[in-house]
């Protein structure tokens, strides 16, 4: 996390530390951990235990003050309070922007005199101070009011992280007239309408940026949170952070894996970064490892073979030469270092068989291989009970990269159900498969079988919504693996590389519509090679 706040400008109010603010940076050296909102609440009680009331309160308006009035210079900027805590601290961040000679405007969708004790003080002090208020009742007949003329800027205090069902009623109608506000949206602690914890957001503010409160939470960064958050800052309120609970999840920064990543002496030789076999490519889908290879050959994998089932097999790669091409029948398993399953496979029987076939080389092997399970494979393994069994009981260190539909099929589930809560479905499907698990989606999930937190991936953006790149990731992650990294960190740095490298095709106009899989190869090995020299990836 970037810890340090933009400075204050003479017109706008200069928090103390204990209403600084900073930034969830996608590159930072450590981990952000991610609080879910039962232990938000117990760091909040704790929090307004050892300190004066209102103190809280007023020290999130102060930073929420300093941070809108940082990221909108200049014109009004219009407040909307809900009838809760948050809206008292939106109340604050008015009163405290209208001190320092801000145009603000606060709206009220709620009735005054129903609201909690602070956010009571704050309504109280933002009339006496002079801001222009609106009370807005609640009529479900009456259109809402337009936007003030010259307004800059919304802030939604709306609702908070105490959402206990979608928004509906009158609420839902006051999100839908911001998101069609065409105007930029701020969100304090969460957008309205969002689930802290699983990211479920319909319908919900699409906010340009967001201030989160204590800590940031898991469903600011998946399923619709990616949509609705933007750019997210985070605001400790002056209480310790991170606190001293375990949180619900991790953000996937490259802190987390970069000590693990494979360094390359002067004297190295391909020996030393591993073989690679890729396995797929039935009838009419040999494109499917052709990704995952390439792929593997610029994140650095010693020597890349392809297996594939189609007969006959491509005799060569004219675009990568480089790859060592077979039949899959012909290729010698026992050979390699690791290996990619599944990428066009289909799932007949020969599919079958070569599962079981690299299951028990991977097993057998002294010490055992590891071994990435994409696309066909995890139907295969959906399918057929005995080669499950024979899964679960080899030991294999395995990745599974599901997404959704076939994470459903693994759970014996539906979409709705993994989508409802991703964190517990990946944890679910570790726990079952024994198994590294790389829920792919927005917002991809990395889960282990242990009880360790699992990761939530900040990079990638919907360019990668394409045909293909789940190749190009399976493929990346077995080059990482191949060459020594542990299970966990190359799931992990493949997955930030994987994205990471969406969003620098993007910022250089190269999509999001129309960006293909094969496009994310030289970005990637850009990235990979930056964070092998400890620089800016």
């Amino acid at each position: 996390m970037n810890t340090t706040a933009p400075p204050s400008s003479a017109s706008n109010p200069a928090p103390d530390a204990a209403s600084a603010w900073s930034t969830l940076d996608a590159t930072g050296r450590e981990p952000t951990p991610l609080y879910d909102v039962a232990t938000i609440r117990r760091v909040e009680h704790a929090g307004l235990a050892a300190t004066p009331a209102f103190t809280l309160m007023s020290r999130a308006g102060a930073a929420a003050a300093d941070w809108v009035g940082q990221h909108v210079p200049h014109g009004r900027i219009l407040f909307l309070a809900g009838q809760g805590n948050n809206g008292g601290d939106a109340l604050v961040a008015a009163t405290r922007l209208h001190q320092a000679g801000r145009l603000v405007e606060a709206w009220l969708v709620a009735d005054p005199d129903r609201l909690p004790d602070d956010a009571t003080r704050a309504w109280r002090e933002a009339r006496t101070a002079g801001v222009p208020l609106l009370v807005m009742h609640d009529d479900p007949d009456a259109a809402l009011p337009p936007w003030p003329s010259g307004c800059a800027a919304l802030v939604d205090g709306l609702l908070g992280i105490g959402l206990n069902r979608p928004a509906d009623g009158s609420m839902a109608r006051w999100i839908d007239h911001l998101n069609d506000a065409h105007l930029p949206v701020y969100a304090l602690d969460i957008p309205s309408g969002l689930f802290a914890d699983t990211g479920a957001g319909r319908p919900a503010i699409r906010a340009h940026r967001t201030l989160t409160f204590l800590t940031a939470k898991p469903g600011l960064l998946t399923l619709d949170g990616r949509d609705c958050a933007g750019e997210i800052d985070i605001a400790p309120l002056g209480l310790d952070y991170p606190p001293a609970e375990l949180p619900a999840a991790v953000v996937n920064q490259p802190g987390g894996f970069d000590a693990t990543l494979p360094r390359r002496e002067h004297s190295a030789n391909k020996g030393r970064f591993g073989s690679l076999a890729v396995i797929g490519g039935n009838l009419g889908m040999t494109g499917a490892p052709l990704l995952g290879a390439r792929a593997a050959l610029q994140l650095g994998a010693g020597r890349v073979h392809i297996g594939f089932l189609a007969q006959p097999a491509p005799l060569i790669d004219p675009l990568h030469p480089e790859l060592m091409l077979h039949p899959a029948s012909d290729l010698a398993l026992d050979t390699m270092s690791a290996f990619v399953v599944g990428p066009g496979m289909g799932s007949g029987g020969e599919a079958r068989k070569l599962l079981s076939q690299v299951i028990d080389v991977c097993a057998n092997a002294q010490p055992g291989l590891p071994m990435v399970l994409d696309a066909d494979a995890l139907n295969l393994l959906a399918g057929n009970a005995a080669l499950a069994k024979q899964l679960r009981d080899s030991g294999v260190d395995i990745v599974m990269t599901p997404h959704p539909l076939e994470a459903a099929r693994l759970l014996g589930s539906d979409v709705a159900s993994v989508q409802r809560d991703r964190l517990a479905s990946a944890r679910a499907l570790a726990v079952q498969w024994r198994a590294t698990v790389v829920l792919k989606g927005s917002g991809t999930v990395i889960a282990t079988a242990d009880n360790a937190p699992p990761a939530i991936n900040p990079t990638g953006n919907a360019g990668l919504s394409t045909a293909g790149t789940g190749d190009v990731l399976a493929g990346m992650i077995g080059a990482l693996l191949a060459q020594g990294m542990p299970i966990v960190a190359a799931s992990r740095a493949a997955v930030w590389i994987h994205g990471r490298a969406a969003d620098r095709l993007v910022a250089a106009g190269i999509g999001p519509a129309g960006l293909t899989a094969s496009e994310l190869y030289q970005p990637a090995r850009a990235i990979f090679n930056a964070l092998l020299q400890g620089g800016a990836a």
